[in-house]
């Protein structure tokens, strides 16, 4: 039985890549978003996985829907395993 993960490596590259196509620091992005720098920086290099409210808080602090930050989580999952 298939049982779907999500990879917190991809969730964070998706997140890592947004900042830096914006310009931003990552101490400029926690500070925006109201997290740690260090909990952002775990985030982007997938040991930690952003909840629902850490991910709305970047979305919006990137001033990006959050659904489209998942759409490119979805994307790149989808290129490394395809959904048959």
């Amino acid at each position: 039985m298939f049982m779907p993960i999500l990879d917190a490596k991809i969730v964070g590259e998706v997140i890592a890549d947004l900042r830096k196509e914006k310009g931003i620091s990552q101490e400029v992005l926690s500070g925006l978003a109201d997290i740690g720098r260090t909990h952002l920086s775990a985030i982007e290099r997938g040991e930690r996985k952003p909840t629902l409210e850490t991910l709305y808080r970047i979305s919006c602090a990137l001033e990006i829907k959050m659904s489209e930050i998942v759409k490119q989580i979805e994307n790149r999952i989808n290129e490394q395993s395809p959904i048959a």
